[in-house]
């Protein structure tokens, strides 16, 4: 079962994502404790402060799930500007076509199925 997405919920609402292996990231809450999440898509790794919700998304959940929290980082159309991840369900259907046509020999094989996926599921809709 391999995990898309890898994010975590702060009592205090702040939402924690660890984007890549050994990408530790930390929040102090509003409640004075420290929440911690690691291990980006490899591997889930988390603080058990209590209060805290768990919100990793595995390629076998609804996709209408895996379209709104799932991201894509972008450069923009001219890869000119700064990194900006954006939810699978608000990228345009061009740039998923762009995607799957020019990044499929460094893209993850499941986010490849989730891009081929959400394509399916606009033809249905």
């Amino acid at each position: 079962m391999s995990i898309l997405c890898n994010k975590m919920r702060t009592p205090d609402g702040t939402i924690l994502e660890s984007k890549h292996r050994h990408h530790y990231v930390t929040h102090l809450d509003a409640n004075g404790k420290e929440y911690m999440l690691d291990g980006g898509l490899d591997y889930v790794r988390r603080s058990a402060n209590g209060g805290e919700q768990l919100l990793t998304v595995y390629h076998d959940d609804p996709h209408e799930i895996i379209r709104t929290e799932v991201t894509w980082g972008t450069f923009g159309k001219n890869g000119d500007e700064p990194i900006k991840y954006v939810a699978i369900a608000d990228m345009s259907t061009e740039h998923l076509k762009a995607c799957l046509d020019t990044q499929k020999t460094i893209m993850r094989r499941d986010m490849y199925s989730v891009m081929n996926d959400e394509l399916e599921y606009r033809d249905e809709q």
